[in-house]
């Protein structure tokens, strides 16, 4: 199973729109990435997000280079501060890739644990529209397969 977790791209502030739509720059750099991946032809299952506005709009610059089988939806579980643990217990043992939007410092605990089996492990630098590649062995552990930013891409 892979388990891409992308943090949405840069957004604007609460108080600019309490909805807190893209920037510009994040718009630039969601679109930066999705050009860099449309290559690799990735194929998931599905495609989740949290259901707030910089995530959808990040998923849906994502939707149209990658390839969804099974479907493109807001997810319940995915917010900011939302427990990752019960996020880890939805997937269990699924063998279904998923490509997941949403933000810091979810991402951040759920990577550590996954990865190194805590939360506060802090093993994952995450960056807006960045994404992170997991990959879930046949043992039932993860490993970090690969990762890419706006930032290193020209």
């Amino acid at each position: 199973m892979k388990l891409y977790l992308v943090q949405h791209a840069k957004a604007v502030s609460k108080e600019a729109d309490p909805e807190r739509p893209l920037t510009e720059e994040g718009i630039r750099d969601a679109r930066k990435v999705a050009g860099f991946i449309k290559p690799l032809e990735l194929c998931v299952d599905y495609l989740w997000h949290s259901g707030k506005k910089r995530a959808e709009q990040t998923a849906d610059i994502l939707a149209d280079v990658i390839i969804i089988n099974k479907g493109k939806t807001a997810r319940t579980g995915l917010d900011p501060n939302d427990d990752v643990i019960a996020f880890k217990d939805k997937l269990g043992k699924s063998r279904q890739d998923i490509m997941t939007v949403g933000h810091l410092p979810f991402w951040a605990k759920l990577a550590s644990l996954l990865v190194a089996g805590s939360e506060s492990a802090n093993t994952v630098a995450f960056r807006n529209a960045g994404i992170v590649c997991l990959n879930r062995l046949d043992d039932n552990t993860w490993q970090l397969e690969w990762m890419i930013t706006p930032d290193i891409l020209c």
